[in-house]
């Protein structure tokens, strides 16, 4: 996230967002492929970089019957400064994708946009990726310097959380 959204409630307003996700009307389900004790030692794993902080989530869920092999995890936000996506292990750590609700927030300058870029296409899958704004000029040149499978963009250009 750019630093001039720090100034916004936009964080306020994805944890609102967040909140209103539940099992009850399929807005958040099971992650297949990660069980709870897994998210939480990534979770953990991450808590320990210098300025690493829970924005919201972080929490198995409760009041279920999702079996154990599964992960259960309300909706989370980290966020990491972005000095630490320079280290080879930090940025395996931090580019791990759990294919569930689970994000990392970074903070950047617009001196530090090559950074963002270098550290998007330094992703593995190249699954999905969102460029939201309404400055053309701005998602041109993301979206010129960029590979993803499924990109969004625009105004309204949202993902599932998709970097």
């Amino acid at each position: 996230m750019h630093r001039n959204w720090r100034k916004t409630d936009l964080l306020d307003k994805m944890a609102a967002q967040a909140a209103k996700r539940s099992l009850k009307d399929l807005t958040i389900g099971p992650v297949l492929s990660w069980s709870n004790e897994k998210i939480k030692a990534h979770l953990d794993a991450i808590l320990e970089l210098d300025g690493a902080k829970i924005l919201f989530g972080g929490k198995p869920l409760t009041g279920h019957t999702i079996p154990a092999i599964y992960g259960s995890w309300e909706p989370t936000a980290v966020y990491v400064p972005i000095k630490h996506f320079r280290g080879k292990k930090q940025r395996a750590l931090l580019l791990t994708e759990l294919f569930g609700p689970f994000q990392i927030i970074c903070e950047y300058t617009d001196k530090e946009e090559s950074k963002v870029l270098d550290i998007l296409e330094s992703i593995p899958h190249h699954l999905t990726a969102a460029v939201v704004s309404n400055d053309q000029l701005f998602t041109d040149r993301i979206l010129g310097s960029t590979v993803n499978g499924t990109t969004y963009h625009g105004h309204r250009g949202r993902t599932t959380g998709a970097p």
